[in-house]
């Protein structure tokens, strides 16, 4: 079946799911809607069940998904998920496979069969998932993986399918050809807002990111450096790159360890709209590898001088025009004269298209007419009166939420925006969705709109009455609050109000400030940096106890506030109150019964005086209360009476004055108890039945109480540094336990409550006994627990110093840390060969073995062995899944730490008594490429280090190619004391037909602070494994000759680890 040009498909759906369907298809042949189907999809999942090959539609639908992927033109994604099959059954046609195809031979014609054979064969060779086996996780597990996947695919591959990028073909080319000159790193577009920078640099980012280490496209540079800070979105766009969680640099310069990781890779970074060339300097971008190319858009001339984009070509405008107007890519028959006139006056600019096509969607001719002639009122239409003129149609409510949202909303929650405009106007959904029906509203997360739109919007605003500020609806700029709120200048127009304090002087308020703007409904005085731990009040009231707010307010955002109740105000229209940092100590009077039905959002965080929560028994559609680090705060009102909403939180993180459980309805999901002084987890809490977190660490919790294994949705329970003695008995549903630092001597694991158990972490505690089912192990032993289906990946007992022993540990475990178990002495891992190997999801492997100095010999070589186990089957699981040109980010990495003095002769033919060795490249004799692997092995004298989490290794290798081909070098770092970091990628590399490695190893203190102990901490031997993977049959075999420093022939690692 001939696939059609991907050039020309219309992409309705972005992904097609393929599955057997028993109930619903009962088998039929596949109809012309979900070949349709498929055509118009960006890519297909396929569910290869046990059962599938059995289904004539499954198996045609299947075909017709690899006839797209087999087109070189079509850049098809295609995802199998392995269900309960073996991928090898699948591409060999085996087992009950093999049955389904021998019936279809008896029944359908031989092409056909044949043509589905091929198609089946050719999926099973896919990387993918495989959910099932002995010891694979939890379904809901690889769910995420797969959206997170998919999400990735989409954003990488679905922005190339917009209206806009039509005619976008010339500007194009003319970026890649800059990217593709060897000395061209920065490329710079330039040019007035709305002429489709952003767009052209988002269709040049999705052709050529895959081919990048690392890529990162940054929006909205300018607006996110004002509201979180140089600082926060450099470290952001670090984590990014780099692969690693939790980059915190709060200095202007980077850093030698950063600047070296940056600066060994290849990376593709956009930074779009950038208003300040200090911007871009200060993102790093000189740290970044030779090869790396960074994308900058930006109005300013004075910015940018690489390069500007052009408008889009007339033709190709009309089509965009054509797309929007009639839903056709040509005008109709009656239309074509006043489309080009249209498209004349947008001047070839995809905004004004976009705004003016929609506009005039299905109005007719006379309409039309009537358009053009409002159009020719401006001698020379520009880009504003286009825009100006689309908002002159729209009715008074949308007109009012398009000014709200451009004076006060822009890049807000959709949640959060629709509670509030939904309480004050009668059909705000159905405006909000004419709005972005018409172009002038974005809405993916958050309500967006274009910069341009925003201008006007509030250059509406403005011409209200320029003069007098007092006299606009709406209020957004620091210099026209000041003269308005500093002499009392309010009047009835006003209608919201919106202040970043940081930007504002000292400035003291009239208790009668607000006492004019009776149609007020909107106060957001906010400091952008409260988040940083700034306190930086700037209102001051005179010596009053209250203010005059007006009753028509819904939304109350007023940092610092600086009285001591609201006692004053009548709350009944209010949906949100966020009072952060307040000065208050009640909010209002518990006799005052406030009406407060339409309270959404109660926010009194890190209010230091407030005492108690009011009576809020009438505030039945509260979601969410955060009272966290009101430290005198003692005790809460019964919240029974709530309403049930899908995702009600209660946060009382750092109430250090609390005592009491607190009493909540059975609906809340979301429990932050943490830093308070409760002492009990009582027998009620079986009532909150979808309850999901609940956070308890570093309370005075000694007692949980047994009914909280009746949780049925409980996923994590946090107790960790709590005074608690005994083990609680946990519900089957937890995934997450933290126990660390707890007084807990003894424990019994049930195996029922272990089956979904995926992080154990008991670090720091006081165990000395552990038992499982009725069976009791001896003092500091840890017990061996034989699930049918373990799903365990992370233990951590760090810090157990009378843990003696570590038995039948899960062989393929991804994190293990038993750091500073000084009295450790045994550790077993099961037999492998019970245990399926599975690292889909997983990125890193670590076991932490650091200062058990009591381990036998015997254990230190399980633990080495054990570790040659994961590094070759991780290997050979990439080699089977992963797409070797892409996926680079992605290889698997495991890291090793234990006592020894020497490396394993068996394990590392390859190595020197000291820092540095050579060793030779075994000659490539297969047909096809291969990729090489390596597994580096150290012995260091840390006798005198006392910082073990800031050590890291450097590597430095360097690969010569034979015949004075190209050649290169790395430098890599491993941190040896922390899982969670990631190493660089580049221990493994495509072979280029190299002959020779040569490596350098040192130990660095990655902390700040000058280490005086540094010149003691010296590699003294050193050992590498080079295993050899061939990239076209994806497998890795143990080489039969690898070859030491000086030629001495060894044996391949794979071969021995069997």
């Amino acid at each position: 079946m001939a696939s059609s040009s991907s050039s020309s498909r219309q992409v309705k759906h972005q992904v097609f799911l393929s599955f057997r369907g028993e109930d619903t298809r009962k088998g039929e042949k596949i109809s012309s809607a979900l070949s349709n189907a498929i055509a118009a999809s960006i890519l297909s999942i396929i569910i290869l069940s046990k059962d599938y090959a059995s289904s004539n539609s499954c198996l045609g639908e299947l075909s017709d998904i690899m006839d797209r992927k087999r087109d070189p033109t079509d850049k098809y994604i295609v995802l199998p998920i392995f269900y309960h099959v073996n991928p090898s059954q699948v591409q060999k046609i085996g087992g009950t496979f093999k049955t389904s195809f021998q019936k279809h031979e008896s029944k359908q014609p031989a092409d056909r069969v044949q043509r589905w054979k091929s198609a089946f064969q050719e999926v099973g060779a896919l990387k993918g998932w495989h959910i099932g086996g002995k010891s694979d996780r939890y379904e809901t597990g690889y769910i995420e993986d797969v959206v997170e996947y998919i999400s990735k695919e989409l954003d990488s591959n679905c922005t190339s399918v917009s209206e806009e990028l039509v005619g976008i073909d010339d500007q194009k080319k003319i970026i890649l050809g800059l990217i593709e000159q060897e000395h061209s790193r920065v490329i710079g577009l330039w040019g007035m807002g709305g002429i489709g920078k952003t767009t052209l640099a988002d269709v040049v980012y999705s052709e050529i990111c895959q081919n990048f280490e690392s890529h990162l496209f940054l929006r909205n540079v300018s607006e996110k450096i004002k509201n979180v800070g140089n600082e926060s979105l450099r470290n952001e766009l670090f984590s990014k790159l780099l692969n690693q969680k939790g980059i915190c640099i709060n200095s202007p310069s980077i850093g030698h360890p950063y600047q070296e990781r940056l600066n060994n890779k290849k990376v593709l970074v956009v930074l779009d709209d950038v208003s300040n060339p200090d911007q871009i300097e200060f993102m790093g971008v000189k740290h970044f590898g030779p090869e790396s190319k960074i994308i900058v858009t930006s109005r300013g001339r004075q910015v940018l001088k690489n390069g500007r984009a052009n408008h889009i070509y007339e033709n190709d405008s009309l089509q965009l025009f054509s797309t929007l107007a009639f839903n056709l890519l040509s005008p109709a028959a009656d239309f074509q004269d006043l489309s080009c006139k249209f498209v004349g006056y947008a001047q070839g600019n995809p905004l004004a298209l976009k705004v003016l096509g929609s506009k005039l969607y299905t109005k007719s001719r006379k309409e039309w007419e009537s358009e053009v002639d409002s159009l020719r009122q401006y001698a020379e239409p520009k880009m504003s009166h286009i825009l100006k003129s689309s908002l002159d149609g729209l009715r008074e409510l949308e007109k009012n939420i398009f000014l709200d949202i451009a004076c006060f909303f822009k890049g807000e929650k959709m949640d959060t925006v629709e509670k509030i405009l939904s309480n004050y106007y009668m059909g705000a959904m159905s405006g909000i969705r004419n709005l972005v029906d018409k172009c002038l509203l974005d809405s993916i997360d958050c309500y967006s709109m274009h910069d341009m739109l925003e201008e006007i919007g509030k250059d509406i605003v403005r011409q209200e009455c320029k003069e007098d500020p007092g006299k606009r609806s709406r209020l957004w700029l620091p210099e026209d609050e000041d003269q308005v709120l500093r002499y009392n200048k309010g009047t009835v127009s006003i209608e919201g109000i919106k202040l970043d304090m940081f930007q504002m002087d000292e400035l003291q308020l009239c208790p009668s400030v607000f006492q004019n703007m009776l149609n007020l409904k909107y106060i957001c005085f906010y400091d952008s940096k409260i988040e940083k731990g700034y306190r930086n009040p700037k209102f001051l009231v005179d010596q009053v106890d209250s203010i005059s707010l007006p009753n028509k307010l819904r939304y109350l955002c007023w940092d610092y506030f600086p009285l001591k109740t609201l006692s004053s105000f009548n709350p009944k229209n209010l949906v949100m109150l966020i009072l952060r940092s307040g000065n208050m100590e009640q909010l209002w009077n518990e006799n005052d019964h406030m009406n407060l039905v339409n309270l959404r959002e109660i926010d009194v965080s890190n209010c230091k005086k407030l005492r108690k929560i009011p009576n809020l028994s009438r505030a039945i559609n509260l979601e969410l209360l955060d009272c966290s680090y009101c430290e005198s705060l003692v005790e809460l009102p019964c919240l029974n009476h709530l309403a049930s909403r899908d995702e009600d939180k209660l946060r009382l993180e750092g109430c250090y004055s609390l005592k009491k459980f607190p009493q909540v309805p059975s609906h809340f999901c979301y429990l932050d108890l943490r830093e308070t002084e409760i002492q009990e987890v009582p027998d009620a809490i079986k009532y909150l039945h979808k309850l999901e977190r609940l956070l308890l660490s570093k309370s005075k919790v000694e007692k949980v109480s047994i009914n909280i294994s009746k949780l049925e949705l409980l996923s994590e329970l946090n107790l960790s540094e709590c005074p608690m003695v005994e083990f609680p008995k946990i519900p089957r549903s937890l995934t997450w336990l933290d126990l660390s630092g707890t007084g807990i001597e003894e424990a019994a694991l049930s195996l029922d409550s272990l089956s979904n158990l995926q992080y154990l972490n008991m670090s720091g505690s006081s165990i000395q006994k552990l038992m499982c089912n009725i069976t009791q192990f001896g003092s500091g032993e840890f017990p061996t627990v034989d699930l049918p289906t373990p799903s365990l990946r992370s233990k951590m007992m760090d810090r157990c110093e009378s843990l003696k022993l570590l038995s039948e540990l899960p062989p393929y475990m991804q994190n293990l840390n038993v750091q500073c178990c000084t009295s450790l002495e045994k550790v077993s891992f099961a037999d492998q060969d019970l245990y399926q190997f599975d690292s889909l999801g997983d990125d890193l492997f670590g076991m932490l073995f650091c200062n058990c100095i009591n381990l036998n010999q015997e254990s230190i070589d399980n633990i080495e062995e054990n570790a040659m186990l994961k590094i070759g089957s991780l290997a050979k699981k990439w080699a089977a899944r992963y797409d070797w040109k892409y996926q680079r980010e992605d290889f698997p990495r495991l890291i090793c730490c234990f006592p020894r003095n020497k490396i394993s002769a068996d394990k590392f033919k390859c190595q020197r008594m000291n820092s540095s060795l050579s060793l030779k490249i075994a000659p490539n004799r297969g047909s096809g490429s291969r990729f090489l692997a390596f597994a580096i092995c150290l012995v260091a004298d840390l006798t005198h280090c006392h910082r073990f989490k800031y050590l890291n290794c450097i590597c430095e290798y360097h690969l010569t190619a034979a015949g004075g081909g190209d050649s290169k070098s790395y430098i890599s770092k491993i941190s040896f004391f922390d899982c969670s970091e990631p190493n660089n990628n580049d221990m493994v590399e495509e072979d280029k037909n190299y002959e020779k490695a040569s490596f350098k190893f040192y130990i660095i203190d990655n902390d700040d602070e000058v280490n005086e102990e540094e010149d003691y901490n010296k590699v003294e031997r050193c050992g590498v494994h080079v295993f050899y993977v061939d990239a076209t049959e994806k497998r890795v075999a143990g080489n039969k000759r690898s070859f030491s420093h000086d030629g001495e022939e060894g044996d391949g690692g794979l071969k021995r680890l069997k």
